[in-house]
């Protein structure tokens, strides 16, 4: 690990306006991700700014939906009321996701900025990495790729985001809330990362300098059902092969008055399902119209030697996470 420097802030202001004053520096909350990457030698800030003691560990009522601070723990938005009540399907990611220790020091925010998931962006002794090195290459692409993108994938990289907690956001229509520079903005979830395109290196749209101070999610539809589905090698602290989350408003009739699926494991990004999501509403949620709009979903996957088994298993997963949410 490289030497670096440490203040801790007392205000997002002074936060903001010291990582502005000390050059290459990084926010630290509970430094779950952050940590490992400087001990590997991935990341190498030389200053870190401790926001841990910040106000913004607060879970409030917004108008029938919920502000989640960024401060938050995972372990405490998980187990908190209103969001196991209002929303059990961030609960049931969040507690899908890492380990008790880990959630315990995760914050809300530090898990919408975890780094993509590779081998090879991992592990600094190989050389070709787009990620770390722009212009390096792309090891996993003849490499090692069982675990790697078959959608929104490009020539540079194939990384796969790796948060559980990310995906049910995304079908929740999450909000995120930063402050910066400029001031403060909002973004939504769906658009707050990126996929890989020319600029692998680049993982969300955060500008220099921002950080996140809250998560907005909007109320919630009467009679919605909801269901997160993960699919992994073991049971507990593993990464999704493929994962699914979904929001169904069903009408009286057994059709999809609006439905929301995302997916994980399977692109760069948490993985909004638009064109299953266009097919399936107004249709009856039967597995013939799930298997249709499933398929054509993943039409335009690209698999690569070690993950095309990743297409059939998205497909059936977004089949079964359906089911099981509207029974």
């Amino acid at each position: 690990m490289n030497s670096f420097t440490y203040t801790r802030a007392a205000s997002v202001d002074e936060a903001i306006n010291s990582f502005a004053t000390h050059s290459n520096s990084s926010f630290i909350g509970g430094g779950t991700n952050l940590l490992d990457l400087m001990k590997m030698g991935v990341e190498q800030p030389r200053h870190l700014i401790d926001i841990s003691r910040l106000p913004l560990n607060t879970i409030e009522d917004r108008e029938g939906g919920i502000r989640i601070g960024a401060m938050v723990t995972n372990t405490n938005a998980a187990n908190h009321q209103l969001v196991r009540t209002r929303f059990p399907l961030l609960t049931q990611a969040i507690l899908a996701g890492a380990s008790q220790q880990l959630r315990n020091m995760a914050t809300m925010g530090g898990n919408l900025l975890q780094r993509t998931r590779c081998y090879y962006f991992y592990d600094p002794t190989y050389p070709e990495c787009n990620k770390r090195q722009p212009g390096s290459g792309c090891g996993a692409i003849n490499g090692i790729n069982r675990i790697h993108a078959v959608l929104g994938a490009s020539h540079k990289c194939i990384a796969t985001h790796p948060s559980d907690m990310c995906v049910a956001l995304a079908a929740l229509n999450a909000i995120v809330h930063v402050h910066g520079p400029s001031g403060p903005r909002a973004i939504p979830l769906i658009h707050f990362h990126r996929l890989p395109a020319d600029t692998p290196e680049l993982d969300t749209n955060l500008h220099p300098g921002e950080m996140i101070t809250a998560i907005d999610i909007p109320a919630p539809k009467q009679a919605v059902r909801s269901h997160y589905l993960k699919v992994r090698d073991r049971n507990s602290y593993a990464f999704a092969l493929v994962s699914v989350a979904t929001v169904v408003d069903l009408a009286s009739d057994g059709t999809a008055r609006d439905i929301q699926i995302a997916l994980g494991g399977v692109a760069h990004k948490p993985w909004r399902a638009a064109t299953a999501e266009r097919l399936l509403i107004g249709k009856p949620l039967d597995e013939t119209h799930l298997r249709s709009a499933a398929n054509e979903e993943f039409k335009a996957a690209v698999p690569h030697t070690g993950n095309a088994f990743k297409i059939a298993l998205g497909r059936r997963a977004i089949v079964r996470a359906i089911t099981t949410a509207i029974s």
